[in-house]
Formats: C-alpha cells, structure tokens, sequence
C-alpha cells in the first residue's frame, strides 16, 4: 500500500483552549490509484492533506496517529527528511493558484526551483526542463510563458502552472485539493483530462479533495465521505453513489442539483434589452490613443419576464458579467434597454436612483462586498436608509424579517461578516438585496464557491423568495447544473455575444450551436471532454 492513514486526530492550540479538527481519520491509498476525499468545508479535508505532508505548524497543531508512506511513518519522520520527500515524492497541487503562486517571482524562476531543489538540475537543465513541463501541460508559448508573472495568466493557466511544478519532480503520489473549484466547466474538463493522462503515464496516486460529486463520479475509483473531522463511510464510488448507507453521505448525495423548475405560464416582458453593447477601449502609449478595443457585450438583445428566471451561461470572459452590470447601469452601455416601457439607458443618475430599489444585484463573492466595517444590521439595513423607507425601529423590524427569510437568526444582527460561513454571508448578501422587494435581481455566481449541500440550500431559499415575491432573476453562472435547477430560459454567451437562446428545458434537450454543445459535454460528462 502506498499511502495508508492509521487513526489520524489533529486538532489546533488557541487562547480558547484546544480545538480538534481530525478524529481517528484511517483510509489507504494503492499505488496508481485515484481516491476521492468528499466533504463540506470545515469537514477537515484540506487539513488531512495538510496532515500528510506535514505542513501544520507544529506548535499550533497536534497531531496523533500514523501517516504511511511506503511503510515510513510521516508523523514520526525529522523535518529535515521529511522535506525530501515533500514535493518530490509526494506533491501537492493547493486549492487557490493565484495566492499558492508568489506574484514577485516569474513562473520560470518558481518551476526552476523545485527541480534545482529535488533533482540536483544546474538552472539552464532546469530551465529547459520548466518549459518542456509547461508544454506537456498544455500552455503555449512556453519559453515567453517563463518569464510571464501570476497575474499575467488566466485561472485556467495558472492552475497548469501549479501541476506543472507538482508533476516536475515526477511524484509518487499527487494531492489536489479542489484543483477546479473556480474554474468554468471546459477549463475544468481539459484540468481533469491532464491530470488524468499525465497520472496514467506516470502511474503515479491520485488523492482528490473536493466538494464535486460530479467529478468524483468521473474519475475516482474510491471515495472517502467525510463529515465533521471523521470518515463517514468508504468504498469503491460506484457502490457509494448507488447504495449509500450513512445518512450523511445520503443528504450529500441529494443536493446535487437536478430538477428542472415548475413551468410558468407565458408572463409579460419586464426588461427588454435590444442591440446593447458595452465596449472598453485598450490604451497605449504616451498619449494614451486608443489602439484596440474590447466588445465585453457586443449587440446582445433579449428579455426577460415577470416572475421568472433569465440563466447565461458561458465561460470567463465571456461578457456575462458585463452584460448583467449593463443591466443595472452600473457601466456605462449603448443600445435600448426597456423596463416598463422607459428606456433606462437614458435616464440621468437623478432619475435613475429611485429605480435602483427595483433593480438590485448580489455579488459573486459576499466576503468582498460585505463591508467588513460594518455590522449585519447596518449592512441589511443600508438600503432601506438612503431610500428613506420607514424610521429607525420600523427599519430594525424590516432587517429583522429578511434575516429570517433568509434563514438566519435576528440576534446575528449585531455581528459581523468575519464571523459567518461563506453560506451565511451569501444569505446576508441576499437579504441585503431582498429587503427592498426588489422586482428585479442580478445574481452574478451566487453559489459558485459553495459546497453542494449550501449551493442546495441557497438554490431553494432563491426559489422560496421568488415564489412569495414574484422576483425576476437575471442568473449568471459557469455551472450549468444549477442553472438547469434554476432558469425558466437560458442564454449561452460567447466573447460577448449571445450565440444560442431559449426556453431551459428545451436548450438543454437539443443544443443547436456547437460552442453550447461543447459546453453542456464539459459540463455534463467530464470524463470524455
């Protein structure tokens, strides 16, 4: 056995005492095989690939039980051995690649270090090296891409760059941890499909850390269900997935996304938009003249109805945040765009802004545009106060309500957003919105960082509300799973045009334009994208 956990506990010192993370995590891992280690966030996941590679601080953390590795003990192994073998037999490919890169030193400088380190290459062996591995993961322009920065990449790059550097020493065993977690789905499908390829090459380990059930169904041959620091239930992923028998692993099994939403009948337009562009010009020189120019929406008409779902799908890039922001005048944008019959577009800020109550938005990521200044009330409480809406107590009880509606307890009203859950700030963000009664809602990848059981929870709060409101929702989202739970109609976006729209159910059935055929195989069978 190549890998094998034996009782594994950790657990962390702080000023309140000791808080355990891990209790008796025991799985093992065969030579060439991809396992799958399944769980929500905080079920301690990445804390257990932390574990293994000994990358706790040992003076914060405890650690009890065994690591296995080919039969040495990792827990009991000296530093100095330890590090030997990190990084060069066992390699970690880390969750975020944009903060896992330092954005001071080159990508070349960055893959030259690991191979200069383990394999005692001189820096032109290593540099030569660097640009074939950079090649076999599938960047162009590899000797231009070495001396290119973190930020010069895209999400899909960099995370090439991150298994470059974990395969460059040709490890033993591979740890990713959510190696896809942000990217779209045909990034995703070409990730897993080289991770993949290169692990059969290589017959090198594969353990996988993520909250896509999708893709352990894919690619894992075992899966290990973990929930609140303890494995839950083990076995080969197709015996799981068929006949689960905890009941957690049950709940996790029944939030994966898949009902097509109620049919409605045909409602009246609300907003209509017709030939609306949005361009950013692209500056150079000393003069700073125009030398190019960017079409982030380029001509894109649709509309929208009362009381139901609008879903754009595509990937990043592809103008369907502009679009949704073009939507809300939040940049500026030519065209027509028609909301109970006055053309929005040419409306001064003075007449827009009594609107702004009608046509709210939530933002991607709650963490960033939650202020971290002020409290849940404050932040609920905001809107109804620059529209003037009610006095001081009648606008405590309003912010008091959307908690509630939105699952939340009206005692957290003093707290702050540090102090949540990624879900829960999401549930503020929505309240923040819905406390308004807003007619229109842009939501712009509301459950993209979520784990499944959350994304289900906000995907049914996002119906409840609509269902009691009559709220119309602009839905933006790279996963089309939840925009087939979600969207009544759906638009694909391609480098800011709409190339293929329609009623949900029937885009999904029979996709026609073969940009939204490649998405929907990415997204729908990973394991032949």
């Amino acid at each position: 056995m190549l890998l094998e956990l034996k009782n594994l506990s950790a657990g962390f010192y702080s000023d309140r005492g000791f808080a355990p993370v891990l209790d008796k995590v025991s799985f093992t891992i065969a030579a060439g095989e991809t396992a799958a280690l399944v769980g929500e966030s905080g079920s301690g996941k990445s804390v257990t690939a932390l574990s293994i590679l000994g990358l706790l601080e040992r003076d914060a953390a405890k650690i009890e039980g065994q690591v296995l590795f080919n039969g040495e003990d990792l827990v009991a192994m000296p530093e100095d051995k330890l590090r030997r073998i990190r990084g060069n037999r066992i390699a970690m490919i880390f969750q975020e690649p944009m903060t896992s890169l330092n954005p001071v030193y080159s990508i070349g400088a960055q893959l030259v270090e690991p191979l200069m380190l383990h394999q005692n290459l001189d820096k032109k062996a290593a540099a030569l090296k660097a640009e074939n591995l950079l090649e076999r993961c599938g960047i162009s322009d590899a000797p231009q891409r070495l001396n290119s920065f973190p930020h010069q990449l895209s999400g899909g790059q960099r995370q090439r760059v991150m298994i470059a550097m974990a395969l460059a020493c040709r490890p033993d065993l591979l740890i990713a941890d959510e190696p896809t977690t942000a990217l779209d789905v045909t990034i995703q499908a070409q990730i897993l499909a080289l991770i993949k390829e290169i692990q059969q090459e290589m017959g090198m380990a594969l353990l996988l850390i993520t909250h896509d059930l999708n893709m352990v169904e894919k690619i894992a041959q075992q899966v290990h269900i973990m929930h609140q620091g303890r494995i839950v239930e083990s076995g080969p992923t197709a015996e799981v997935f068929r006949k689960p028998q905890d009941p957690y692993t049950i709940h996790l099994l029944n939030s994966v996304p898949h009902e097509l939403p109620t049919p409605k009948d045909n409602p009246p337009p609300l907003l209509t938009a017709t030939n609306l562009s949005c361009h950013f010009p692209i500056k150079a020189g000393f003069l700073r003249r125009t030398v190019n120019t960017i079409k982030a929406v380029d001509e894109v008409s649709l509309t929208i109805r009362q009381g139901t779902t609008f879903g754009v799908v595509g990937e990043s890039g592809s103008g369907k945040s502009t679009l949704g922001m073009c939507l809300l005048k939040l940049v500026n944008s030519r065209g027509t765009l028609l909301y109970e019959g006055r053309d929005l577009l040419t409306l001064s800020n003075r007449q827009w802004r009594p609107l702004r109550r009608d046509l709210q938005v939530v933002f991607q990521d709650p963490f960033s545009s939650l202020s971290p200044r002020l409290n849940v009330g404050q932040i609920v409480g905001e809107g109804l106060s620059v529209h003037g809406l009610g006095n001081r107590e009648e606008r405590k009880q309003r912010v008091a309500e959307a908690l509630i509606e939105v699952g939340l307890e009206p005692e957290m009203i003093e707290r702050y957003p540090h102090e949540f859950s990624g879900g829960q700030r999401q549930r503020i963000a929505i309240a923040r919105a819905v406390v308004l009664k807003p007619r229109f809602l842009v939501l712009d990848e509301p459950t993209s960082a979520l784990d499944m059981t959350i994304q289900a929870q906000i995907i049914e709060l996002l119906k409840n509300l609509q269902a009691k409101h009559g709220i119309t929702y602009f839905f933006i989202s790279h996963d089309l799973r939840v925009i087939k739970a979600m969207a009544d109609e759906v638009a694909v976006m391609q480098n800011g045009c709409i190339v293929e729209s329609g009623p949900a159910a029937q885009l999904f059935a029979n996709p026609s334009h073969p940009y939204t055929r490649k998405l929907f195989s990415a997204a729908f069978d990973l394991a032949t994208a």
